[in-house]
């Protein structure tokens, strides 16, 4: 079987770390982590793994390799098993080859879960070995940088704060030329609900909140987005392992909702970013449940929906298949409203196979479409299982809700050639509702 050591790539962060560590160094930090943080649930998956194996066909990276070395188990045994055989006292590169593997060759996406006869769950596992790679300084270089930017500017894209506001602005301006009452609302107290985006929306992906005021706008709803830092809900830090920064963000993204006194944050369309707020976030901060309730879009548009505040003009015609983002679907079982969502939109939905829960990461979770050009290639050849799932449905379009599934399945499709374009929902809501008239 091959190993991680016979497929290392050289990324400068890495190896920037790893020439400051010693192996006393590392057995200190990890012993320290152990004990401080794990707790009984490391131990229980530490002692109860059987290395079965029964979870290597829940892994993208094995169904497209057909190496063993790519298994959940294979991963954890290259990680985690070893520091724990070694109690922690081991060589620097060892440190290399488990960054590469907790950050680049799994996603995170937790699809081993529903394999694993005893319910172990490898993402928690490699979560850790994340934590500890990041107390010791050995990211890869531009996942790195964006926790930077998280750190200085509370957002992933170095958006500066007077940039934030002139964006909501533009875009409104856009907007009134087709609705001329439309509103970005600024800072609103007491709105039903705060909209939050990620940092590419106003950098890379302006139309999105185009779209989405115009949406908000045919629905008659109450709704605010802040003018201060705390806007972006994205956060790359979480998936370096740098909790205190995780945490910063996640608290200024809380009372930025409590200071505005509203009822609930409504998410754009993004996995990661719902995982943090949601999943993550609260509970490294200490808070039992979240401070202000937080709904992903696609339950909010499926609310829209139930309450007749979305009508259309006609349905999209051209059939479509939908891909189930891993962090709102089996991180939040939202399987069944993105079906009645999309099924509201279109005629005709062809569903992939496997689906729903068991569908296949889009190889861009996780952070690894974070750690950039290094490992772009490594992780495109990784799932050519999903671009076999995507060319048996036959359709040409896509609909997926979420900015790093965009990016991966973008990714899968031009290199397989697949003659598909990806949507989000918002796309196919503003394209296909009833606009209000002009007055």
């Amino acid at each position: 079987m091959n190993t991680i050591a016979d497929r290392l790539i050289e990324d400068v962060g890495l190896r920037r770390g790893v020439d400051r560590l010693t192996p006393e160094k590392i057995q200190k930090v990890f012993k320290e982590l152990v004990a401080g943080e794990c707790g009984a649930r490391m131990k229980t998956y530490m002692e109860t793994c059987v290395r079965c194996g029964m979870c290597a066909k829940a892994c993208h990276y094995y169904m497209s390799h057909k190496d063993p070395s790519y298994t959940p188990v294979a991963k954890v045994s290259q990680t985690m098993w070893r520091l724990f055989d070694a109690d922690g006292k081991v060589d620097p590169k060892v440190i290399y080859e488990c960054a590469q593997v907790a950050y680049t060759e799994c996603n995170l996406c937790r699809r081993c879960i529903h394999y694993c006869p005893l319910g172990i769950d490898t993402g928690y596992i490699i979560s850790v070995v994340r934590r500890l790679c990041h107390k010791l300084g050995v990211t890869p270089q531009y996942i790195q940088d964006t926790a930077h930017s998280h750190s200085a500017t509370l957002n992933q894209m170095w958006v500066k704060d007077d940039e934030w506001p002139d964006t909501l602005q533009w875009q409104e301006e856009e907007a009134r030329e087709e609705f001329p009452g439309l509103r970005i609302p600024l800072d609103v107290e007491g709105a039903d609900f705060m909209y939050s985006v990620i940092a590419p929306e106003p950098k890379f992906r302006t139309q999105l909140i185009y779209q989405a005021a115009a949406i908000f706008n045919a629905a008659g709803v109450s709704w605010t987005m802040p003018s201060t830092p705390g806007w972006d809900n994205s956060n790359m830090a979480m998936f370096t392992g740098d909790s205190e920064i995780m945490a910063r963000i996640e608290r200024a993204h809380y009372e930025t909702a409590q200071r505005l006194r509203v009822k609930r944050i409504v998410m754009g369309e993004c996995g990661h970013a719902f995982r943090a707020v949601y999943d993550v976030g609260n509970r490294w901060l200490g808070w039992k449940w979240h401070p202000v309730p937080v709904v992903h879009s696609v339950d909010f548009f499926w609310q829209l929906i139930q309450e007749g505040r979305i009508k259309l003009t006609h349905k999209y015609a051209d059939p479509v298949t939908i891909h189930d983002p891993c962090n709102i679907i089996r991180g939040r079982g939202l399987m069944e409203k993105l079906r009645e969502v999309t099924h509201f939109l279109c005629e005709n939905v062809v569903e992939m196979t496997p689906n729903r829960e068991h569908n296949y990461c889009c190889c861009a979770g996780g952070g690894v479409i974070n750690c950039g050009p290094p490992f772009k290639n490594v992780r495109i050849v990784g799932n050519s299982i999903k671009a076999e799932q995507l060319k048996a449905t036959g359709v040409h379009t896509l609909v997926a809700p979420c900015h790093n599934c965009h990016g991966g399945l973008e990714d899968i499709i031009s290199k397989f050639g697949l003659n598909m374009h990806t949507k989000f929902l918002g796309d196919l809501i503003y394209e296909l509702m009833e606009k209000p008239e002009a007055e």
